[in-house]
């Protein structure tokens, strides 16, 4: 399946809920800690986007088993998907990376 390439955030968000559910805050630390602190995401570029990967549905909120207040996010099998593809995508990219460097 072809998408277009993600944002590192989105590619981050996916890859962090790949892990498993979790809440926007621990995402973006997690996405800190996963990037050594290259990736910050905001809150505002964290509930945007999660709100376009729900519509998408990559994505899906589900209640938190310790607070209701929290929104807890996983991901659907379509994200699952997309993550994948974005990461074969990636792979080629440094394939043809290498190619090219090795011989330069």
């Amino acid at each position: 399946m072809y998408s277009e390439p993600l944002t590192e955030s989105y590619f981050y968000i996916l890859l962090c809920l790949k892990e498993g559910a979790n809440h926007g805050y621990g995402i973006m630390q997690r996405v800190k800690e996963l990037s050594d602190e290259r990736v910050n995401i905001g809150s505002g570029t964290m509930y945007g986007a999660t709100g376009k990967m729900i519509k998408k549905k990559w994505i899906q909120e589900i209640k938190s088993p310790a607070d209701d207040r929290k929104r807890m996010y996983q991901l659907t099998p379509l994200g699952q998907e997309i993550l994948s593809g974005e990461y074969e995508r990636l792979q080629a990219l440094i394939k043809s990376a290498k190619t090219i460097l090795k011989e330069a």
